[in-house]
């Protein structure tokens, strides 16, 4: 099942090369809610894994995004104790980009930055020959 948030790029890191065949980046979006008057804001934590790490690379800290993920959920058993992770796993990010200083929401529209490797199950070929 995938999920989607909107919020503003707070924090980027670099990639991290966790194992000869696997590569994991991650990246802090700050979401802001008004809920009864009150703002509330949350600091959520993203990972983008091997093919996926540089769909960062195209927007800055600051930049409104909106983040496209799945929940991963991992079972890990070590030592007779059991213990639970969740991972927040993106694979697309689309900038959200305004007309002018004063757009309304109207206005905004999504430039979508995910790319696609040729190796990717996701890669279309599009050229006529």
């Amino acid at each position: 099942m995938s999920y989607e948030l909107t919020g503003k790029l707070l924090e980027k890191f670099d990639t991290i090369q966790r194992s000869e065949t696997f590569k994991v980046r991650e990246f802090v979006v700050e979401k802001s809610d008004d809920i009864n008057g009150k703002t509330i804001t949350n600091y959520i934590k993203f990972q983008c894994v091997q093919d996926r790490t540089n769909i960062v690379d195209r927007v800055n800290k600051g930049d409104e995004i909106k983040v496209y993920f799945n929940i991963k959920g991992t079972k890990w058993d070590k030592d007779g104790r059991t213990s639970y992770f969740s991972n927040l796993d993106a694979w697309r990010i689309e900038q959200i980009l305004q007309a002018g200083k004063e757009a309304s929401s109207d206005d905004d529209h999504l430039e979508p930055l995910d790319t696609f490797t040729s190796s990717s199950q996701d890669a279309i070929d599009d050229l006529p020959f």
